[in-house]
């Protein structure tokens, strides 16, 4: 095939290296399980030959001095090709490959999710015939959207009291207030120490001595969830104990017990209470202000924000079960396990974003993590349907938007705009971002439309951020193979 290439190539197939080449190409696409596509790509051998003679006429003209025994120009083509084959082959399939996947990407539907599935190093060019190279890829699902426009959303309201307000206050304190023993039962935010065993069908799984532990709303170990804490350990006195549900992550190691529930008691050994300070100047001057007035009202603004978000997430939940009940999004565990990092990046954003404190950010994100593939599934879902909408409505996020952003950002974490780029560039996240604002614009454009039934708020929902937490795995010595019928 190379001793029989002409010496000058057709000057309509022979691309400038400066400007893209435009291949004649069949793409096969076929489907091969949810999300995901093989792509099967035969490009014709005319392009790939004026290359290769584009390449030789070059090296002819251009490096003749790397064949000893000829002058400038006069090396014989053949022994051009034979002396440098290899490597002007591998310089032509890398831009023919790079072209054709530049190509693919402008004129496929293909949503990608993920970069292909593809080891250039694999693919050849045959002594005759096509190029042929495949690979797989994970790609956004495809589902109709129902009409979007023009929705009746509920809308949760509440107003803020100044008992919300006493209350975050003293969250606040308790890290300058003094631990007390305390008489009597147990109550919120109480401190507890408590021996711990966890048992599965009668069957004794872990044991913990002395553990101590704040009774919030919510309990968290590093692999499970307590839901209800609080009110199913009120009342308890030293030397009772309180059993209560205990939901085990869908991530832990051993499958059997993924989701499994278990029995976890608590037998109460001491009580403290925090003795909340007095408002010292210095307690004020460690927030930043010079009065209690000015902290209440700051204390105040910040529980309106953290509102707004849950509002914001209340409708969008709303949102998203009329737009999504009937549409099938079948996401392999794989593509969410891959995707839950950022998913989680996303919410944790959005939670920043809105004033939500870091220790409620963090109880919130242990929460998530509890179940993170189920979490990663309503994301996506979300995800995809804002998506749509934006494509749709032909929605982009600028340059302009992303560094407004990250202004905004820096501003409420008290950094430098260069700053903090720097760190999410550093944790890849500037693409989580871009996604963000997209999202947020298509979100926007649908709620702008919709009409509002206004309901009130349960106060429990404003507080969700109560969560205790223990770094204590207690399915961790588990030995259960199957979970019992």
């Amino acid at each position: 095939m190379a001793d029989e290439l002409p010496e000058t190539g057709d000057a309509t197939a022979v691309a400038n290296p400066e400007e893209a080449i435009k291949l004649t190409q069949h793409v096969d696409i076929t489907d091969i399980g949810p999300c995901k596509k093989h792509v099967k790509v035969s490009i014709e051998r005319g392009i790939i030959d004026a290359r290769l003679d584009e390449k030789f006429s070059d090296l002819v003209r251009q490096h003749p001095a790397q064949v000893p025994g000829f002058r400038l120009g006069k090396a014989p083509r053949k022994i051009i090709m034979k002396k440098f084959q290899k490597e002007v082959a591998a310089e032509v399939k890398n831009e023919i490959l790079m072209a054709s996947l530049e190509q693919m990407a402008e004129e496929s539907t293909l949503s990608p999710l993920s970069p292909p599935d593809l080891d250039p190093n694999a693919v050849v060019i045959p002594d005759d015939g096509p190029m042929i190279y495949e690979f797989d890829i994970e790609v956004r699902p495809e589902f109709d959207l129902p009409e979007y426009k023009g929705r009746q959303l509920r809308r949760p309201t509440y107003t803020i009291t100044d008992t919300d307000i006493q209350k975050e206050l003293g969250r606040l304190l308790e890290p300058f207030g003094q631990i007390i023993p305390k008489d009597g039962a147990v109550e919120a935010d109480d401190l507890v120490t408590a021996d711990l065993v966890v048992t599965h069908n009668g069957k004794e799984l872990n044991r913990s001595e002395e553990i101590r532990v704040k009774i919030e709303k919510r309990l968290a170990f590093s692999d499970g969830i307590v839901e209800n804490f609080a009110k199913q350990m009120a009342g308890a006195k030293v030397g009772e104990t309180r059993t209560v549900n205990l939901v085990i992550s869908q991530e832990v190691s051993n499958e059997a017990l993924r989701g499994q529930t278990m029995q976890a008691a608590f037998t109460v050994k001491d009580i403290k209470t925090i003795r909340q300070p007095e408002l010292t100047p210095e307690i004020l001057a460690h927030f930043g202000v010079r009065s209690e007035d000015i902290l209440r009202e700051i204390i105040r603004i910040r529980l309106e924000r953290s509102l707004a978000y849950n509002q914001r997430q209340a409708i969008r939940q709303d949102l998203m079960r009329q737009l999504a009940s009937n549409t099938n999004l079948d996401l392999p565990r794989d593509l969410l396990i891959r995707q839950s990092r950022r998913a989680l990046a996303r919410r944790v954003m959005e939670m920043q974003e809105s004033g939500i404190s870091d220790e409620q950010i963090e109880a919130r994100r242990r929460v998530l993590e509890q179940d993170v593939v189920r979490s990663t599934m309503i994301a996506l879902k979300e995800h995809f349907v804002l998506q749509k909408i934006a494509e749709l409505e032909k929605i982009e996020v600028e340059e302009s938007d992303i560094d407004n952003e990250i202004e905004r950002l820096a501003d409420q974490a008290n950094e430098s705009p260069r700053k903090m780029r720097a760190r999410l560039e550093r944790e890849d996240l500037i693409e989580t971002i871009a996604t963000e604002l997209l999202e947020r614009k298509a979100l926007n454009l649908v709620l702008e439309t919709a009409t509002y039934e206004d309901y009130e708020m349960n106060p429990a929902e404003v507080d969700e951020g109560d969560v205790a937490t223990v770094q204590t795995e207690v399915a961790a010595s588990g030995e259960e193979t199957a979970p019992a019928n």
